[in-house]
């Protein structure tokens, strides 16, 4: 993850956590933290946009401030609406995408 959109990726997370200094070691660290939470994301969700202004970044967000503090277990109970949510429309969208019906 290095390329332009990764790296305006990490500067926006680093201005909702509020880190407003330079380091090299602790911006590798976040963007690990930023990796680990697009495949756990996505793991639970299926494809996601993580670049444009949508609620699977805002997760994304509140996902890699919740690994910092070391509480991710508690990410996952306190957003599990919000990730049912947007399970629920995937496969609505599947569903009207692939002719199946309407909703």
């Amino acid at each position: 993850m290095a390329d332009d959109k990764d790296k305006a990726l990490l500067a926006e997370v680093k201005n909702y956590l509020d880190i407003t200094w330079d380091d090299a070691l602790g911006e590798q660290k976040l963007m690990g933290m930023v990796q680990r939470g697009i495949a756990a994301i996505k793991g639970k969700i299926g494809e996601c946009d993580f670049y444009g202004e949508t609620q699977e970044k805002a997760l994304l967000f509140d996902y890699v401030m919740y690994a910092r503090a070391g509480e991710i277990a508690d990410f996952w109970d306190n957003y599990k609406p919000e990730i049912i949510s947007l399970q629920v429309s995937r496969k609505v969208d599947a569903y009207v995408g692939n002719g199946e019906g309407t909703v």
